[in-house]
């Protein structure tokens, strides 16, 4: 029988948005001779710098990345093909000896990879689909969302309420089935040794983070880049531009939104979505080790995955 040290490693870097996760995990990929797997669900597209605070070159040229900028826009990256190239990332990053680190804040892009989760096999229902996609239209997808947070509360926590697309297919799957979105999530034993490590800030802290890193956003050209996108064939209902900042920007552009409407919008929703991702990675998981970012500095981090690296040689 496999016993946990039996299995490759995988180290596990989460933590809340701008928390500082991609500078710590540089650092520690570097120290640990590592490579980083990117589990953000918005860094996967091309074109979206900015506001996705995407790693820079400089930043990739230190420790090798892989899943950046390796689908276009308007290309829909689902949960299970991100599952699929993630764990063939892994596996390279074995094969060529190093420890792979994977890093993001999209919990169940996390838990796809570290808990062999299986979405539900249902087969796409184009006219429902058009149905659900029309009353969101004509009431609004804050009001979608809402009916899911009522019938399925579990898979509601889980979608971000601005991705449309994510929470019309828990319906579908609802609708077609019997059975809620969330009931039907299978997971298996995790193939991997995790060593999972948490990074955090103290709240009002993280909260001015955010608001620094948008004004930078906008000062860097975000409404260019979006402006780009836009210009290239980029749709405005593209999977990529739901994202919080790139939609804002959108309406920016249209003419339906002023510039300060717009950041007031992004801090709201980006507030919101570190307190969904909190549900995901919770402060007493017996599992994730966690930092306090200020009082833990990175040698602690480094001492602690070597300790843990060493009890499985």
């Amino acid at each position: 029988m496999q016993t946990a040290h039996d299995k490759p490693v995988l180290i596990v870097v989460v933590g809340p948005t701008a928390v500082g996760k991609t500078p710590t995990a540089i650092e520690l990929a570097e120290r640990l001779a590592g490579e980083i797997v990117s589990a953000d669900s918005r860094t996967f597209y091309r074109g979206l710098d900015i506001g996705t605070a995407k790693p820079r070159m400089t930043e990739r040229a230190r420790v090798p990345h892989h899943l950046i900028d390796v689908a276009d826009p308007d290309e829909i990256w689902s949960l299970a093909v991100f599952q699929k190239a993630a764990a063939e990332a892994i596996a390279t990053i074995h094969r060529h000896g190093k420890i792979p680190f994977l890093v993001g804040g999209s919990g169940q892009y996390i838990k796809a990879v570290t808990h062999g989760w299986v979405p539900p096999k249902t087969k796409p229902n184009d006219r429902m689909r058009e149905v659900l996609t029309g009353l969101a239209k004509t009431n609004g997808s804050d009001w979608l969302y809402e009916k899911l947070e009522l019938i399925d509360p579990v898979s509601a926590m889980r979608i971000d309420g601005r991705n449309v697309r994510r929470t019309i297919r828990a319906f579908e799957v609802l609708f077609s089935t019997g059975i809620r979105f969330s009931d039907q999530r299978g997971h298996g034993e995790s193939p991997y040794r995790l060593i999972t490590i948490g990074l955090n800030r103290p709240r009002v802290e993280l909260y001015a983070r955010i608001d620094t890193r948008i004004e930078s956003m906008f000062a860097c050209g975000l409404l260019d880049e979006v402006r780009m996108l836009l210009t290239r064939g980029c749709s405005p209902k593209s999977p990529a531009l739901s994202a919080i900042g790139y939609r804002e920007c959108v309406k920016v552009l249209e003419g339906q939104m002023s510039l300060e409407e717009a950041k007031v919008k992004m801090r709201r929703g980006t507030r919101v979505f570190v307190r969904r991702q909190a549900n995901w990675f919770k402060a007493n998981d017996p599992q994730i080790k966690w930092f306090m970012l200020g009082d833990s500095n990175i040698n602690d981090m480094e001492c602690y995955l070597r300790n843990e690296l060493s009890q499985g040689d």
